[in-house]
């Protein structure tokens, strides 16, 4: 091997050797744990309460003709006599979004020929068109009257409400702050049934939140009297939940 092919393979060797350290993947050292301590992790579940401030409910209308067409244009008829009750309520423009659209046809029982036998492909009857709003009501107390408003304009299909808080940061918080305490007080237990005690937290970890939103379920709207009385809701409470798992170091 001459001199100069001797140099070439070194110098490679060592572009290699260099290159190594900059390509490995550094491993983070976890937390170090005093000798004789141990370690316990414990996951917990916060609560916090809160009352609603937010009703989502659908609302739409339903309408069926003989054609497609004609079936599309009674709906867009009575769909903006919908909206504009929405909006005569008090219900903001950016709190209505329009959530489904459908036209599909409406079959019948195939015919049968003179001896009664049944043959043939299900016959179309007519057509069925649908046009569902998603709505926020922001005031709750309203929510009765917003529903008779809109059965009164033609609305004869009407579902929920899903009651939420509208900013539940708040409320999320909370719940995390209790999830943490009683993580604590675990610990505190376990260590001092184990004779020792609970010298520091290792790592916190945070799993899913909850937010549990009851639900009242309305029939079809067309089954209500329009003249009755307002319509009664109760928003009660809703629950918002977080899950903490914390790591500790327990010693004597």
């Amino acid at each position: 091997m001459t001199n100069t092919a001797a140099s070439l393979l070194m110098a490679t060797a060592l572009a290699a050797a260099g290159a190594a350290p900059a390509s490995a993947q550094p491993i983070s050292p976890g937390p170090v744990v005093a000798a004789g301590n141990a370690v316990l992790t414990i996951s917990a579940d916060g609560r916090s309460t809160r009352t609603p401030d937010l009703a989502v409910f659908n609302a739409g209308v339903t309408t069926q003709a003989k054609t497609a067409a004609a079936a599309l244009t009674e709906n867009a008829e009575r769909m903006n006599a919908v909206i504009a009750a929405l909006k005569a309520s008090g219900i903001a423009e950016r709190d209505i979004q329009t959530s489904g659209l459908s036209v599909n046809p409406v079959y019948g029982q195939p015919r049968a020929d003179e001896n009664g036998n049944v043959s043939g492909e299900p016959v179309i009857m007519g057509y069925q068109a649908s046009n569902l709003v998603e709505v926020k009501q922001r005031k709750i107390g309203n929510y009765g009257k917003t529903i008779d408003a809109l059965v009164s304009a033609g609305a004869n299909q009407v579902s929920g409400p899903a009651f939420q808080l509208d900013n539940p940061d708040a409320a999320s918080d909370e719940a995390r702050v209790d999830a943490l305490k009683k993580a604590s007080a675990r610990a505190d237990l376990y260590a001092k049934a184990a004779g020792m005690s609970v010298k520091r937290i290792l790592t916190i970890s945070e799993g899913g939140g909850s937010a549990p939103q009851p639900m009242v379920i309305y029939a079809r709207a067309d089954a209500i009297s329009a003249k009755s009385a307002p319509s009664p809701v109760s928003a009660g409470e809703l629950q918002v939940g977080a899950n903490v798992t914390v790591t500790f170091e327990l010693g004597q």
